[in-house]
């Protein structure tokens, strides 16, 4: 398959071919006839598939068919650094079709962004909250429009998003296309998605959900005090050629952007509170090798096409699993390897297994460094993973931890290390591989090491 077999403006052809792209994906495959024939569509795909052209090729190709008016097509994206991103993409194709876009999100002067539209624009590709701004100044009005793209569909009805939403489909005209592209799709809000549109086709595009074949997932347990020295201890003896670091906060971001930077590591950070330019510039900067680490919160894991990410870090676990399906989708974008590794302290074990509960375990390959000795070197490492309980459990005189009490006619070290496997069950049976290595002794602890066991000593006293 080929794009030339499909009926697309023969000028898209010519800019596809000179990027060098011969071959759609099969998000593209699929959606691109659905989109052209103007039907409403519902596509949901792993992330790095090539959505944005599966209905930007399709949706410039039905425009150029027609008049040439303003504000014929809307986009809808959840963050700046999409919108930035996709019309870029926009803006390539359509010029060579004399259609023009303008990007309208919030962060840079709303003036200049009002006299692009007073100009008029074929395509507008926008964040909701600027969007109204403008519209409610009477800068913009669409009763010309023939396509609504919702981008990154989940994020933009979560309810965050979804009263924006609403009071910008009541100023559009009901006759309309409208496209719906993400790469998670939960069944409420499917239901809620349809009720805005006129029969869609669906389009799934294999696993909904699921991390991509060639990313390696792997999660370490740490103490949260000891999550950055593990950071740099990885960093530092794994070949890293870039990195994206997630944090919860903004405030913390920064600080472990600070405490980085003073270790002498070439990065930039991105947050809510750092100005467009500051996050276009740190983004400019990662992508073209000036900074080889990002430090960032969510507003970085959604859809940004980053070439040549070796290394995603959860320093702080998702609040659910559609957020860490889209960290790690940063990297092993288009069938490249990648490495996602997700830090867990004892405190987040009921954020870890809330994201097990929601997706079947099977979907989650989840490794961790000692499950992959183990699989190495068979049962000589479950010995040095005994040893080091044994360890930690001579390493304290007096204990009232109820998980390292032994019974009579054991050896303490033999009561640990039953104990220790009767926490790594359920009732129904053995607890889903992330969760229950994270309760077993860290990869980078050792019999050897005094401090590793007193970390591992800390991780059962808090499970006990």
């Amino acid at each position: 398959m080929s794009f030339e077999e499909f009926d697309l403006d023969p000028r898209c052809l010519h800019v596809l071919n000179q990027q060098s792209i011969t071959e759609p994906t099969p998000v593209q495959d699929q959606a691109i006839p659905i989109a052209l024939e103007g039907k409403d569509l519902v596509a949901v795909a792993q992330t790095g598939t090539g959505k944005t052209l599966a209905f930007a090729l399709p949706s410039l190709t039905r425009l150029a068919q027609g008049k040439i008016k303003r504000n014929l097509m809307l986009v809808l994206l959840p963050t700046r650094e999409l919108c930035t991103q996709v019309h870029e993409v926009i803006d390539t194709l359509g010029k060579a079709m004399h259609i023009n876009a303008v990007p309208i999100y919030g962060g840079v002067s709303i003036d200049k962004q009002a006299n692009q539209l007073r100009k008029g624009m074929t395509v507008i590709v926008a964040t909701p909250g600027r969007l109204l701004d403008q519209m409610g100044r009477k800068n913009v009005r669409f009763d010309n429009l023939e396509i609504l793209v919702l981008d990154e569909a989940d994020r933009m009805l979560d309810m965050g998003f979804l009263p924006d939403i609403q009071r910008i489909l009541r100023k559009l005209p009901p006759d309309r296309q409208t496209l719906m592209f993400s790469a998670t799709f939960p069944n409420e809000i499917s239901r809620m998605a349809e009720k805005m549109m006129r029969e869609p086709e669906r389009v799934s595009v294999g696993a909904i959900a699921k991390p991509v074949d060639t990313v390696r997932q792997t999660l370490y347990s740490v103490r949260a005090e000891d999550k950055t020295a593990l950071l740099t201890k990885i960093m530092d003896e794994e070949d890293i050629t870039s990195a994206l670091i997630f944090l919860r906060t903004k405030s913390r971001t920064e600080r472990l952007a600070s405490t980085l930077r003073k270790k002498k590591y070439n990065i930039a950070q991105i947050h809510g509170d750092r100005s467009q330019g500051q996050r276009q510039q740190a983004l400019d900067g990662f992508k073209n090798g000036k900074y080889n680490v990002l430090v960032a919160t969510d507003v970085a894991s959604r859809g940004l096409d980053i070439d040549g990410v070796s290394h995603v870090f959860n320093y702080d676990i998702p609040p659910n699993s559609d957020d860490y399906i889209h960290r790690i989708g940063r990297t092993a974008r288009a069938q490249a390897d990648g490495d996602a590794i997700t830090f867990v302290s004892p405190t987040e074990y009921k954020e870890l297994e809330s994201i097990e509960r929601r997706r079947h375990p099977a979907s989650f390959p989840y490794t961790t460094p000692q499950a992959r000795r183990r699989r190495e070197t068979g049962s000589e490492d479950r010995v040095q993973r005994h040893a080091a309980v044994a360890a930690c459990c001579r390493s304290r005189q007096q204990t009232t931890n109820p998980l390292l009490k032994y019974a009579t006619g054991q050896s303490r070290e033999e009561a640990c290390r039953r104990s220790l496997t009767r926490r790594l069950a359920t009732k129904t049976g053995e607890i889903s591989g992330l969760a229950a290595e994270a309760r077993g002794a860290p990869d980078y602890l050792s019999a050897k090491n005094p401090v590793s066991v007193r970390k591992l000593g800390c991780v059962l006293r808090e499970e006990a």
